[in-house]
Protein backbone atom coordinates (compact mmCIF):
# COMPACT_ATOMS: atom_id res chain seq x y z
CA UNK A 1 0.00 0.00 0.00
CA UNK A 2 1.23 3.17 -0.99
CA UNK A 3 0.08 7.06 -1.41
CA UNK A 4 0.74 8.84 -4.90
CA UNK A 5 -0.45 12.58 -4.20
CA UNK A 6 -2.38 11.68 -1.46
CA UNK A 7 -4.42 9.03 -2.76
CA UNK A 8 -3.74 5.89 -1.19
CA UNK A 9 -3.03 3.22 -3.60
CA UNK A 10 -3.20 -0.94 -2.54
CA UNK A 11 -3.55 -4.07 -4.96
CA UNK A 12 -6.91 -6.10 -4.48
CA UNK A 13 -6.04 -9.96 -3.02
CA UNK A 14 -7.23 -10.48 -6.25
CA UNK A 15 -4.28 -9.25 -7.84
CA UNK A 16 -2.00 -10.42 -5.71
CA UNK A 17 -3.10 -14.44 -5.57
CA UNK A 18 -2.86 -13.35 -9.60
CA UNK A 19 0.51 -11.90 -9.05
CA UNK A 20 1.34 -15.45 -7.17
CA UNK A 21 0.41 -17.93 -9.86
CA UNK A 22 2.42 -15.95 -12.42
CA UNK A 23 5.68 -16.13 -10.69
CA UNK A 24 4.88 -20.37 -10.26
CA UNK A 25 4.16 -19.97 -13.92
CA UNK A 26 6.80 -18.17 -15.08
CA UNK A 27 5.02 -15.13 -16.66
CA UNK A 28 6.34 -12.53 -14.11
CA UNK A 29 7.06 -10.19 -17.46
CA UNK A 30 3.62 -10.45 -18.61
CA UNK A 31 2.14 -9.54 -14.82
CA UNK A 32 4.45 -6.51 -14.71
CA UNK A 33 3.04 -5.56 -18.11
CA UNK A 34 -0.82 -5.55 -16.89
CA UNK A 35 0.38 -3.91 -13.77
CA UNK A 36 1.52 -1.01 -15.83
CA UNK A 37 -1.20 -1.37 -18.23
CA UNK A 38 -3.86 -1.21 -15.03
CA UNK A 39 -1.95 1.42 -13.46
CA UNK A 40 -2.14 3.54 -16.47
CA UNK A 41 -5.93 3.05 -16.74
CA UNK A 42 -6.77 4.01 -13.76
CA UNK A 43 -4.67 7.08 -13.83
CA UNK A 44 -7.12 8.04 -16.16
CA UNK A 45 -9.94 7.85 -13.97
CA UNK A 46 -8.06 9.67 -11.54
CA UNK A 47 -6.94 12.44 -14.19
CA UNK A 48 -10.68 12.70 -15.18
CA UNK A 49 -12.14 12.30 -11.57
CA UNK A 50 -9.55 15.41 -9.98
CA UNK A 51 -10.38 17.47 -13.61
CA UNK A 52 -13.84 17.63 -12.81
CA UNK A 53 -13.59 18.59 -9.26
CA UNK A 54 -13.99 15.36 -7.08
CA UNK A 55 -12.07 14.21 -4.68
CA UNK A 56 -9.87 10.83 -5.13
CA UNK A 57 -9.28 8.81 -1.28
CA UNK A 58 -8.14 5.91 -2.73
CA UNK A 59 -7.35 3.38 -5.72
CA UNK A 60 -7.69 -0.16 -5.58
CA UNK A 61 -6.13 -2.28 -8.60
CA UNK A 62 -7.06 -5.31 -10.16
CA UNK A 63 -6.13 -7.39 -12.80
CA UNK A 64 -8.89 -5.66 -14.93
CA UNK A 65 -8.84 -2.26 -14.05
CA UNK A 66 -9.43 -0.62 -10.63
CA UNK A 67 -12.08 0.83 -7.89
CA UNK A 68 -11.84 4.33 -6.96
CA UNK A 69 -13.60 5.55 -4.34
CA UNK A 70 -14.51 9.49 -5.29
CA UNK A 71 -15.96 12.08 -3.28
CA UNK A 72 -18.59 14.22 -5.56
CA UNK A 73 -21.08 15.14 -2.76
CA UNK A 74 -23.73 14.72 -5.27
CA UNK A 75 -22.24 17.36 -7.48
CA UNK A 76 -20.95 15.53 -10.63
CA UNK A 77 -23.23 15.67 -13.60
CA UNK A 78 -23.73 12.15 -15.41
CA UNK A 79 -22.13 13.37 -18.36
CA UNK A 80 -18.61 14.11 -16.00
CA UNK A 81 -19.40 10.23 -14.23
CA UNK A 82 -19.44 9.18 -18.38
CA UNK A 83 -16.29 11.13 -19.23
CA UNK A 84 -14.49 10.08 -16.09
CA UNK A 85 -15.73 6.07 -17.12
CA UNK A 86 -14.43 6.62 -20.32
CA UNK A 87 -10.98 7.94 -19.52
CA UNK A 88 -9.80 4.43 -18.70
CA UNK A 89 -10.44 2.82 -21.72
CA UNK A 90 -8.96 5.76 -23.59
CA UNK A 91 -5.61 5.23 -21.88
CA UNK A 92 -5.60 1.95 -23.55
CA UNK A 93 -6.77 3.02 -27.33
CA UNK A 94 -3.71 5.67 -26.31
CA UNK A 95 -1.08 3.15 -25.35
CA UNK A 96 -2.53 0.92 -28.39
CA UNK A 97 -1.70 3.51 -31.03
CA UNK A 98 1.68 4.40 -29.44
CA UNK A 99 2.70 0.99 -29.65
CA UNK A 100 1.39 0.75 -33.10
CA UNK A 101 3.25 3.17 -34.21
CA UNK A 102 6.71 2.38 -32.75
CA UNK A 103 6.40 -0.87 -34.72
CA UNK A 104 5.11 0.69 -37.69
CA UNK A 105 8.22 3.08 -37.19
CA UNK A 106 10.55 -0.21 -36.89
CA UNK A 107 11.56 0.74 -33.31
CA UNK A 108 9.66 -2.30 -31.72
CA UNK A 109 9.44 -5.67 -32.85
CA UNK A 110 8.86 -9.27 -32.29
CA UNK A 111 5.47 -10.71 -29.96
CA UNK A 112 5.74 -8.50 -26.86
CA UNK A 113 4.25 -5.53 -28.59
CA UNK A 114 1.81 -7.41 -29.81
CA UNK A 115 1.12 -8.71 -26.42
CA UNK A 116 0.97 -5.15 -25.84
CA UNK A 117 -2.10 -4.29 -27.91
CA UNK A 118 -3.60 -7.05 -27.20
CA UNK A 119 -3.50 -7.05 -23.32
CA UNK A 120 -4.69 -3.27 -23.71
CA UNK A 121 -7.12 -3.99 -25.95
CA UNK A 122 -8.72 -7.14 -23.93
CA UNK A 123 -8.77 -4.50 -20.42
CA UNK A 124 -10.38 -1.93 -22.62
CA UNK A 125 -13.33 -4.33 -24.18
CA UNK A 126 -13.62 -6.01 -20.72
CA UNK A 127 -14.00 -2.86 -18.85
CA UNK A 128 -17.08 -1.55 -21.46
CA UNK A 129 -18.64 -4.51 -20.48
CA UNK A 130 -22.29 -2.83 -19.41
CA UNK A 131 -21.66 -5.02 -15.74
CA UNK A 132 -21.59 -2.71 -12.44
CA UNK A 133 -18.81 -1.88 -10.97
CA UNK A 134 -16.79 -2.09 -14.51
CA UNK A 135 -16.76 1.47 -17.41
CA UNK A 136 -19.45 0.43 -19.29
CA UNK A 137 -21.75 -0.62 -16.06
CA UNK A 138 -21.19 3.04 -14.57
CA UNK A 139 -21.88 4.80 -18.43
CA UNK A 140 -25.41 2.85 -18.77
CA UNK A 141 -26.03 3.64 -14.85
CA UNK A 142 -25.23 7.52 -16.05
CA UNK A 143 -27.55 7.67 -18.97
CA UNK A 144 -30.44 5.53 -17.37
CA UNK A 145 -30.06 8.42 -14.20
CA UNK A 146 -30.76 10.90 -16.75
CA UNK A 147 -34.25 9.33 -17.22
CA UNK A 148 -35.34 7.03 -14.77
CA UNK A 149 -35.47 7.79 -11.00
CA UNK A 150 -32.19 7.59 -9.34
CA UNK A 151 -33.25 4.72 -6.81
CA UNK A 152 -34.91 2.87 -9.53
CA UNK A 153 -31.60 3.57 -11.65
CA UNK A 154 -29.52 1.24 -8.75
CA UNK A 155 -31.68 -1.17 -8.38
CA UNK A 156 -32.21 -2.47 -11.59
CA UNK A 157 -28.11 -1.62 -12.80
CA UNK A 158 -27.65 -3.80 -9.89
CA UNK A 159 -29.82 -6.21 -10.33
CA UNK A 160 -29.04 -6.96 -13.96
CA UNK A 161 -25.40 -6.50 -13.02
CA UNK A 162 -25.52 -9.49 -10.64
CA UNK A 163 -27.26 -11.50 -13.30
CA UNK A 164 -24.44 -10.71 -16.02
CA UNK A 165 -21.94 -11.30 -13.54
CA UNK A 166 -24.01 -14.78 -12.97
CA UNK A 167 -22.98 -15.14 -16.79
CA UNK A 168 -19.49 -14.34 -16.28
CA UNK A 169 -18.97 -17.51 -14.00
CA UNK A 170 -21.29 -19.84 -16.24
CA UNK A 171 -18.94 -19.16 -19.27
CA UNK A 172 -15.97 -19.24 -16.83
CA UNK A 173 -17.42 -23.39 -16.13
CA UNK A 174 -18.85 -24.13 -19.65
CA UNK A 175 -15.31 -25.95 -20.97
CA UNK A 176 -15.89 -28.28 -17.85
CA UNK A 177 -18.79 -29.49 -19.54
CA UNK A 178 -17.16 -30.25 -22.65
CA UNK A 179 -13.46 -31.75 -21.25
CA UNK A 180 -11.80 -28.94 -21.22
CA UNK A 181 -10.28 -26.76 -19.41
CA UNK A 182 -11.25 -24.27 -16.51
CA UNK A 183 -11.09 -20.93 -17.46
CA UNK A 184 -9.57 -19.66 -14.11
CA UNK A 185 -8.80 -16.14 -14.17
CA UNK A 186 -12.42 -15.42 -15.51
CA UNK A 187 -13.83 -17.66 -12.73
CA UNK A 188 -11.73 -15.19 -10.13
CA UNK A 189 -13.24 -12.20 -11.74
CA UNK A 190 -16.66 -13.23 -12.08
CA UNK A 191 -17.25 -13.95 -8.26
CA UNK A 192 -15.15 -10.49 -7.69
CA UNK A 193 -18.11 -8.94 -9.65
CA UNK A 194 -20.75 -10.75 -8.40
CA UNK A 195 -19.78 -10.50 -4.71
CA UNK A 196 -19.29 -6.52 -5.48
CA UNK A 197 -22.68 -6.27 -6.61
CA UNK A 198 -24.35 -8.24 -3.91
CA UNK A 199 -22.83 -6.30 -1.49
CA UNK A 200 -23.96 -3.05 -3.26
CA UNK A 201 -27.54 -4.34 -3.43
CA UNK A 202 -27.35 -4.54 0.13
CA UNK A 203 -26.10 -0.75 1.25
CA UNK A 204 -28.48 0.10 -2.07
CA UNK A 205 -30.90 2.18 1.17
CA UNK A 206 -27.32 3.61 2.16
CA UNK A 207 -26.42 4.94 -1.03
CA UNK A 208 -30.00 6.29 -1.81
CA UNK A 209 -29.48 8.27 1.56
CA UNK A 210 -26.15 9.73 0.44
CA UNK A 211 -28.03 11.01 -2.30
CA UNK A 212 -31.02 12.42 -0.68
CA UNK A 213 -28.21 13.88 1.87
CA UNK A 214 -26.53 15.60 -1.31
CA UNK A 215 -29.39 17.16 -2.88
CA UNK A 216 -28.04 20.73 -2.17
CA UNK A 217 -26.86 20.06 -5.85
CA UNK A 218 -30.05 19.76 -7.76
CA UNK A 219 -31.05 22.70 -6.05
CA UNK A 220 -28.20 24.79 -7.00
CA UNK A 221 -28.50 23.44 -10.66
CA UNK A 222 -32.18 24.87 -10.44
CA UNK A 223 -31.88 28.54 -9.41
CA UNK A 224 -28.62 28.76 -11.74
CA UNK A 225 -30.41 27.45 -15.01
CA UNK A 226 -33.56 28.72 -14.21
CA UNK A 227 -35.52 25.54 -15.40
CA UNK A 228 -38.83 24.07 -14.83
CA UNK A 229 -39.10 22.11 -11.29
CA UNK A 230 -40.22 18.39 -12.01
CA UNK A 231 -43.84 17.78 -10.70
CA UNK A 232 -44.62 15.00 -8.86
CA UNK A 233 -47.92 14.34 -7.52
CA UNK A 234 -49.08 12.22 -4.45
CA UNK A 235 -51.96 11.32 -1.94
CA UNK A 236 -51.30 12.66 1.41
CA UNK A 237 -51.63 8.76 2.76
CA UNK A 238 -48.64 8.09 0.30
CA UNK A 239 -45.32 7.14 2.16
CA UNK A 240 -42.88 9.28 2.55
CA UNK A 241 -39.74 6.96 0.95
CA UNK A 242 -42.50 6.03 -2.24
CA UNK A 243 -42.43 9.96 -3.04
CA UNK A 244 -38.56 10.22 -2.30
CA UNK A 245 -37.69 7.30 -4.48
CA UNK A 246 -39.58 9.05 -7.44
CA UNK A 247 -36.48 11.89 -7.24
CA UNK A 248 -34.42 12.24 -10.60
CA UNK A 249 -30.77 12.86 -10.35
CA UNK A 250 -30.60 16.24 -12.45
CA UNK A 251 -33.93 17.72 -11.62
CA UNK A 252 -35.68 19.58 -8.52
CA UNK A 253 -38.99 18.59 -7.28
CA UNK A 254 -41.93 20.34 -6.09
CA UNK A 255 -44.69 17.91 -4.84
CA UNK A 256 -47.97 18.45 -5.01
CA UNK A 257 -50.15 16.85 -2.03
CA UNK A 258 -53.62 15.92 -2.61
CA UNK A 259 -56.47 14.55 -0.63
CA UNK A 260 -59.35 11.73 -1.42
CA UNK A 261 -61.11 14.40 -3.40
CA UNK A 262 -57.83 15.12 -5.98
CA UNK A 263 -57.86 18.55 -4.19
CA UNK A 264 -54.12 20.42 -4.45
CA UNK A 265 -53.73 20.69 -0.58
CA UNK A 266 -50.08 21.97 -0.53
CA UNK A 267 -47.42 22.32 -2.54
CA UNK A 268 -43.87 21.09 -0.67
CA UNK A 269 -40.29 21.55 -1.58
CA UNK A 270 -38.28 18.87 -1.59
CA UNK A 271 -35.62 20.08 0.85
CA UNK A 272 -38.90 20.20 3.40
CA UNK A 273 -39.62 16.45 2.42
CA UNK A 274 -35.99 15.26 2.89
CA UNK A 275 -36.26 17.11 5.81
CA UNK A 276 -38.99 14.98 7.42
CA UNK A 277 -37.58 11.94 6.13
CA UNK A 278 -34.40 12.60 8.36
CA UNK A 279 -36.27 14.01 10.80
CA UNK A 280 -34.28 17.68 10.53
Amino acid sequence: MSRIFGIQLSLHPLFVLIMLLSVLTGQFLELLTLFAIVFVHEMGHVCAALWAGATVKSVQLLPFGGVAVIEDHGKLTAGQEIGIALAGPLQNIMMILFVAGLQQAGILGGEYPEYLIQANLIIAMFNLLPILPLDGGKIVQAVLSLAAPYYFTLLWCGRVSIAASGLVILYALLPLGTGGGLRLNLLMIGAFLLYSNITDQRNLLYRFMAFLMNREGAYERYLQSGSPARPIVAFSAKPLDDILRLFKRHQYHFIYVMNDNKDVVAVVPEQRLIASYFGM
